[in-house]
């Protein structure tokens, strides 16, 4: 019996236990909220894309040297989620121009894109993602607009569709500090003015009430953003009025003002501590003084602080080292007892836990074409040296002058633009200093802009986005076996060739909804397969729908704003020097630049051209691209292979267009008149040679179909043995996806060997280019290089991340006399 009393006391015990377990955990919002944004965390890692480039612009005829940085998790290391990276050159169009796919190895990659010098000037940009990243539409994918500039063009050729000139009316918004004017609450409330273009404008104004009593008066403090404090009543409609520079005036309705709630409260710009205040309305505090609040403080998923409120206080004030979080975004959000999402603020953290890049040379000076070494030492702390993938890039920055603050930089875009809403308008000023007024205007910022990475009530409800896009860890090959009907063909026996290699063979079978999927592969950007299908009884009566992978939409481009217009007068220091460098490429048969028909006809017209359908015989044209020579650019169709490589021709939509009246140009493919469009049907691996006549002594023998220009398509016929004619029919295809491009090498010009072109290399703007240096255990590396034979301000350029996801840069000058 006393065992038996002894077995229900325990039992009882250990109920009871259970029971005040959950109700605590019920109770607790913590809990869940911990419990929530870990499993947010581990289900929807985040990965994040950076590109360091060579030199902030370029001109027609230059190379674009780039590493790609891949990061995922929240301590910014290098990712091993994707092994495949995307970037893309595209125009103000929209228009991918070039597209490369990098293999990525420990999250990095280098490649490249060769402008052709006939490419017009004019705002493009550089966009990198992985596939994984399109879960997020295109919040994490790289972006960064380059200006590309053309000296041999003239001016009145110039094409741009930037809109930064400020016209029509002014955009001013305010937000309050945690998202609510509350009744008698003092609050300080953001505002930012934004002009048509989207840049920030200067505005002043006042705050007046329902009786045009002024309440309060502002004026921006940087990039048309500033801050006021107001202490609203319920009831009371409060209206800004702002005026511009120009005098143009703006009226505004401030947010409606609430009677219950709380009001969020930080200040930052202390450089070792937050302040948090949270304020209780006199309605709600009335109404249940002993109501309780919780604060989280959160930064990439990770928890790094928690508060609850003290009862029976309409005010609680707390103070928080910033050395509790990483350097970048702090999300606070105050929770009800319930756990729901009441109020939100954002903070940067700025904190000395990034690299330390100490850059050292032998000397200050140096001489024009002198051998330069430079040292390199990564530390986190003086006795914590740190082993990381770095890229380097040296410029004459007498020939390519730099606006720091519109710079790209690494530090920028992995810890702010990547983790908030919107544009945001030379991010890299609030790096390239850090003292009150950036700390400031940052802290401003934050109060403007919104945070993407996930939202509370979607969080807390388990409702996660479905992962459409998964990590790409290999390139593969895959399609539908379907019957001539077009119903799938299970079952079916699939064989993959290699046109240009006998050993490369691979075969799987369909599965019941005869699909076939050939997984890890590895091939370059030029391969040519054949797919072959038989069904189960060895039957070849079957079609093949291979599977089309297009990249990310390219319209959502944030950073619009930073394009230019009038490209070649704003940089016309560097046009120089391009112009300069242009003509002495050309001298010596160098660089990107196209070859004129008169060189290349007497050479190959005859098995080139030999089907042309040309009206003026074969050859005769302005210019002629052959299709071999577009076969490892990297593009994705016809017209983008050809944009930028002819002259005086331009697409749109890709339709070719001359420069002269800008009217479509007539297309004729094998003598057949098309529509410009059919170019985009067209595979670059199934055309022989194009020729473009633009002069009227050419064209007018094609009468009216020629008053904006003529181009000619020769496809490839039998017996053209470089590139075999693509085979199709009833079982079998031939399929060229898009590879791994194999990034070219730079070329660091050696003074001291014989055979260097001295000439051409004393004008390079790009003195050197390393995208693979690395630190070892003791945080130490070197690189040295040759001066070009121009006297200046050589700048140094060194970024990269280490193991542990510390982000570094460091910028280096030195004098060349």
């Amino acid at each position: 019996m006393a065992y038996k009393r002894i077995f229900k006391a325990l039992l009882f015990l250990t109920c009871l236990t259970a029971v005040y377990g959950f109700i605590r955990f019920q109770g607790d919002p913590l809990v869940k909220i911990r419990q929530q944004l870990n499993k947010w965390a581990y289900e929807q890692p985040v990965e994040k894309a950076y590109v360091h480039m060579d030199k902030p612009y370029y001109a027609a005829g230059d190379d674009i040297w780039f590493k790609a940085y891949v990061v995922s998790g929240s301590t910014h290391q290098l990712s091993n989620l994707s092994t495949i990276v995307n970037v893309d050159l595209i125009d103000d169009h929209d228009s991918i121009k070039q597209s490369v796919k990098l293999a990525l190895d420990h999250g990095v990659a280098n490649g490249d894109f060769a402008l052709p010098d006939t490419l017009y000037p004019g705002n493009y940009r550089i966009r990198a993602y992985t596939n994984y990243m399109r879960n997020a539409g295109s919040n994490y994918f790289f972006n960064k607009a380059v200006t590309i500039i053309n000296p041999i063009i003239p001016v009145k050729e110039t094409k741009t569709s930037a809109t930064n000139n400020v016209v029509g009316k002014i955009d001013v918004q305010f937000f309050p500090e945690s998202g609510y004017l509350v009744n008698g609450i003092a609050t300080r409330v953001a505002f930012k003015a934004v002009a048509p273009n989207g840049l920030g404008v200067a505005v002043k104004g006042t705050i007046t009430d329902n009786n045009g009593q002024q309440v309060a008066n502002f004026a921006s403090s940087h990039l048309g953003m500033g801050v006021f404090e107001i202490t609203p009543v319920a009831g009371v409609i409060y209206l800004a009025k702002s005026i511009a520079a120009d005098g143009s005036e703006i009226t505004t309705e401030l947010p409606k003002v609430i009677d219950k709630g709380y009001v969020l409260s930080i200040t930052s710009t202390n450089p070792q501590s937050l302040l948090v205040k949270i304020s209780a309305s006199k309605a709600l505090f009335r109404d249940d003084p002993n109501r309780q609040v919780f604060l989280v403080a959160q930064s990439a998923g990770k928890i790094y602080h928690t508060e609850k409120s003290k009862p029976e206080m309409a005010v609680s004030t707390y103070v928080i080292p910033k050395n509790k979080f990483p350097s970048g975004i702090v999300q606070l959000t105050l929770f009800s007892s319930l756990g729901e999402p009441l109020n939100e603020r954002l903070v940067f953290i700025q904190n000395q836990d990034q690299l330390n890049l100490k850059v050292t040379t032998d000397k200050q000076a140096y001489s024009p074409r002198e051998r330069v070494k430079i040292n390199i030492d990564a530390n986190i702390s003086d006795n914590n040296p740190a082993a990381g993938s770095f890229s380097v890039s040296v410029t004459d920055e007498t020939k390519v002058p730099v606006d720091e603050d519109a710079e790209n930089n690494i530090m920028a875009s992995l810890l702010l633009t990547s983790d908030i809403s919107g544009y945001v308008e030379r991010p890299a000023w609030y790096f390239n200093r850090q003292n009150e007024e950036t700390r400031t205007a940052l802290d401003v910022l934050m109060l403007t802009q919104g945070y993407h990475r996930f939202e509370w009530k979607q969080l807390l409800k388990d409702a996660f986005p479905v992962k459409q896009y998964r990590p790409e860890n290999s390139l593969q090959v895959s399609g539908t076996v379907l019957t001539p009907g077009g119903k799938p063909v299970a079952n079916a026996k699939v064989k993959l060739f290699d046109l240009d290699s006998i050993q490369f063979t691979r075969d799987t079978v369909t599965d019941h909804g005869g699909r076939f999927l050939f997984k890890n592969l590895t091939f370059d950007d030029s391969v040519r397969f054949i797919v072959q299908a038989r069904t189960s009884k060895n039957k070849r009566n079957v079609d093949i729908k291979m599977d089309k992978r297009l990249p990310a939409a390219t319209s959502d481009n944030k950073d619009k704003p930073d394009y230019q217009i009038n490209t070649n007068n704003n940089l016309s220091v560097y046009a120089q020097s391009s112009k300069q460098l242009y003509e002495s490429q050309r001298k010596y048969g160098l660089g990107n630049h196209v070859i004129p028909l008169r060189e290349v006809v007497i050479r190959e017209k005859k098995q080139a051209l030999k089907y042309s359908a040309n009206l003026n015989g074969p050859g005769n044209a302005d210019q002629v691209i052959f299709g071999k020579d577009l076969w490892n650019l990297g593009c994705i169709n016809i017209p983008e292979c050809l944009q930028g490589r002819l002259l005086g021709v331009i697409f749109r939509n890709g339709i070719p267009y001359s420069t002269r009246d800008f009217r479509p140009m007539q297309v004729i493919i094998d003598g057949a008149y098309v529509d410009g469009q059919f170019l985009n049907t067209l595979n670059y691996n199934d055309v022989e040679a194009i020729e473009v006549l633009r002069n009227i002594a050419l064209t007018s023998i094609y009468g009216g179909f020629g008053g904006s220009g003529v181009m000619l398509v020769t496809t490839r016929h039998g017996g053209d043995n470089d590139n075999p004619q693509p085979i199709y029919g009833r079982g079998i295809t031939t399929y060229y996806p898009k590879g791994y491009y194999k990034a070219r090498v730079f070329y660091s010009p050696q003074y001291n060997k014989p055979n260097t072109n001295k000439q051409v290399a004393d004008l390079r703007t790009t003195i050197y280019w390393n995208p693979n240096l690395l630190t070892g255990k003791d945080g130490k590396t070197s690189f040295d290089y040759f001066n070009a034979g121009s006297k200046g301000i050589y700048r140094v350029v060194i970024e990269g991340i280490d193991s542990e996801g510390k982000i570094g840069r460091q910028v280096y000058r030195y004098k060349v006399q």
